[in-house]
């Protein structure tokens, strides 16, 4: 029978250092909020229902952050400290028998694979718990592991407690544990106060469980970087920028290229296909997908888009919410936004707004256009300038472009209004009702020129 295997995440404190009035564990790195990657971590090693998120300050929005998840919540109403923060889960996680690994929402960069080894290692070890440690050419402000003259733990003493010759201890305390929980359990209650704090804290289940006879064991990890616990907003532009390599080197070794890959930002939540180019800068947000063989330009940001395969988005763009179809091109300065699709093989060009539009395939925006509210068929030209006039004041309403049209540039197409398949609109017309099919629709006023009248302007201003 597969062990079982519950996870705590103590994520209750506010995090003053943050000098925020938002919890510490709803700051985001990489694209997530802290606790969220705390909560994936967890999910790779156990099911929801065995995942309990320990929630103190704004409780209601941590749950909300990961309730997606489906993992379970304890409240610490008065925050006393990591032990007390661990008894909370007692009586979401007693009856599960097997392991708890107590872990904190302020730390992203912890991997499921780090914890994986961390199991494999506390039944290698044979012991009642195993803790994570990691050893800092500069340990001031951690935690020191205590061992004996055979290598087991038997103890951790904070900074301010520690000896001399202690504080030239170089390994220190991670406080992500595993414990046999039965044992965690029995023994939990027996943490006294700190007589500083007046605060139950989780390192002293150590000496309990040395002092009960049981052994405790290390287990190092070389990348002290997993470890880092988010305390100020410096550390979470570490973390950041941590998670982002992470991301962007995962990419790259599943077959993108990413130009100056320091620069580009991916949230966790995108997927990027083989043989796609990332160009400098570029911010690929939200569930954004883009399929194989396209090219995403310098300082694009695509947030929430579907790019589908070899369709091209050229430097500074920007598409939210949206679609562009196979083989076509947005770009450059181009703009799609809410739900605005671009077809097979059409065209938007430079300073091109898209807003809640379809562009038929093949068609083509080239330059200096607002298309809102329309639904535009195939193989249409729309003019540089054209704009469709959808708002009334109190309502949008829809312009329609049958296919084969051909809008000529500055002309101004007031909806609710049709323009038939086939037609043309005059270049500077502004049509203010519908166009049947295959007829020229010329808006405009007819020219008249006032031989002199500059002339005479001119002297009437001097007199």
């Amino acid at each position: 029978m597969e062990e079982t295997i519950s996870i705590a995440i103590l994520a209750a404190g506010l995090g003053t250092r943050m000098r925020s009035k938002k919890a510490k564990v709803l700051h985001q790195a990489g694209g997530r909020t802290l606790v969220e990657h705390a909560v994936d971590t967890a999910l790779a090693l156990a099911p929801p229902e065995r995942v309990v998120v320990v929630v103190g300050h704004q409780a209601e929005q941590v749950q909300e952050a990961v309730a997606r998840h489906g993992v379970r919540f304890a409240v610490q109403n008065e925050q006393k400290g990591t032990g007390h923060a661990v008894g909370c889960c007692r009586e979401s996680l007693q009856d599960n028998g097997g392991l708890v690994i107590v872990t904190y929402g302020d730390c992203p960069l912890l991997r499921d694979e780090t914890l994986a080894a961390l199991v494999v290692a506390y039944h290698d070890e044979g012991a009642a718990c195993t803790v994570i440690t990691t050893e800092l050419d500069e340990p001031t402000g951690y935690g020191r592991i205590l061992r004996n003259a055979s290598g087991d733990v038997i103890g951790i003493v904070e900074q301010k407690a520690a000896t001399p010759e202690q504080l030239q201890v170089r390994e220190i305390n991670s406080g992500i544990y595993c414990f046999n929980a039965a044992l965690l359990w029995r023994h939990l209650g027996d943490i006294k106060p700190n007589a500083a704090s007046g605060e139950l804290y989780l390192t002293d289940m150590v000496e309990i469980l040395v002092g009960k006879g049981h052994r405790v064991a290390a287990f190092p990890i070389d990348d002290a970087s997993e470890l880092l616990g988010i305390n100020t907003r410096l550390e979470l532009a570490v973390a950041d920028r941590l998670l982002r390599e992470r991301t962007v080197r995962e990419h790259m070794l599943a077959g993108v290229t990413i130009e100056k890959p320091e620069t580009v930002t991916i949230d966790p939540g995108a997927v990027i296909g083989q043989d796609t180019v990332v160009e400098a800068f570029a911010q690929i947000r939200g569930k954004t997908v883009i399929g194989e063989e396209c090219r995403i330009g310098t300082a694009s940001i695509l947030t929430n888009a579907t790019i589908e395969n070899g369709a091209v988005v050229e430097a500074f763009s920007m598409v939210a919410d949206s679609r562009v179809g196979t083989g076509a091109k947005v770009g450059p300065f181009g703009r799609l936004r809410m739900q605005a699709h671009v077809h097979t093989k059409a065209v938007v060009g430079n300073f091109v707004e898209l807003k809640k539009t379809e562009l038929g395939a093949g068609s083509k925006a080239q330059h200096l256009a607002y298309l809102g509210d329309a639904v535009i068929g195939e193989d249409v030209n729309i003019g540089a300038g054209t704009i469709t006039c959808n708002y009334d004041g109190v309502k949008k309403h829809a312009t329609h472009i049958r296919p084969r049209s051909f809008v000529g540039s500055n002309s101004t197409l007031v909806a609710p209004v049709e323009i038939g398949e086939g037609s043309y609109i005059a270049a500077g017309s502004v049509i203010t009702n519908s166009v049947p099919e295959d007829t020229l629709a010329v808006g405009r006023a007819r020219q008249v020129d006032k031989q002199g009248w500059p002339s005479k302007r001119r002297s009437e201003q001097q007199s």
